[in-house]
């Protein structure tokens, strides 16, 4: 490698700010806060606002989207051509 033209790849916190999930990965991330970790070191922090805590397709609370006026109408449109195949 080429000295002096890539960035600092280093250990970097991630802190979830809706849910204050927390966790460490390297990155080239520039940050200007730190925050001391479990460790006793002192870490740069970058805050995210959705993480795999928070974000609604991971914690499965997504809202279900409930079609109900398209339901019935298919069911009396073909309510009568079931019983007619009987």
């Amino acid at each position: 490698m080429k000295q002096g033209i890539h960035p600092e790849y280093r250990d970097v916190v991630f802190l979830d700010v809706s849910s204050g999930f927390k966790f460490i990965t390297r990155s080239t991330l520039n940050t200007r806060e730190k925050i001391k970790w479990d460790d006793g070191k002192e870490y740069p922090l970058f805050k995210l606002d959705v993480s795999s805590e928070s974000h609604p397709f991971y914690t499965g609370a997504q809202q279900r989207i409930s079609e109900t006026g398209r339901v019935e109408k298919f069911r009396q449109k073909f309510s009568r051509t079931a019983k007619a195949a009987k």
